[in-house]
């Protein structure tokens, strides 16, 4: 169920798109910012008030990679596997992370503060291996530093 103020933001995104062609990618980003996920009542939702197909607006969600339909944690932390990542060990930091997370990459701790991803490619090769929290860099890690870091961005 959308929450009636959560509606009122999301009408208000609708409203400033209005007279845009084409502003489904744009309306989708900022609701997902709102909700922090788009869940299939929202999807509904705005199928109904932009007058767009719901199959067109699920067909978009599920192309993007940056759209979740999934509740994501307040953190997000990406895991670089490319190459020099890989061969100064990202396996390791990857391997330490599920372990203290307690999730597998594409899943979400169950108090919402964790998101676990990998990713090809972060652009730091010169730190590998790398991890991103939110939009911190961290690099040259070893699986002993992952949970100092970690530990930062736990709830109070």
């Amino acid at each position: 169920m959308i929450s009636s103020g959560d509606r009122e933001k999301i009408d208000e995104v609708i409203e400033k798109y209005r007279d845009d062609p084409g502003p489904l990618i744009s309306i989708l980003q900022e609701v997902q910012n709102i909700i922090g996920y788009l869940p299939e009542e929202v999807l509904s939702y705005l199928s109904r008030k932009l007058k767009v197909p719901e199959s067109k607006i699920w067909g978009v969600v599920t192309f993007y990679s940056q759209f979740y339909l999934e509740p994501r944690g307040k953190n997000t932390i990406k895991v670089c596997l490319g190459t020099a990542c890989h061969v100064k060990g990202a396996g390791k930091i990857l391997d330490r992370l599920k372990e203290i997370l307690r999730i597998k990459e594409g899943e979400t701790t169950k108090d919402l503060n964790f998101s676990l991803e990998t990713v090809r490619c972060l652009g730091t090769c010169f730190l590998a291996p790398v991890i991103m929290v939110n939009k911190d860099y961290f690099g040259k890690l070893t699986p002993d530093r992952v949970e100092q870091i970690i530990n930062q961005y736990r709830k109070d």
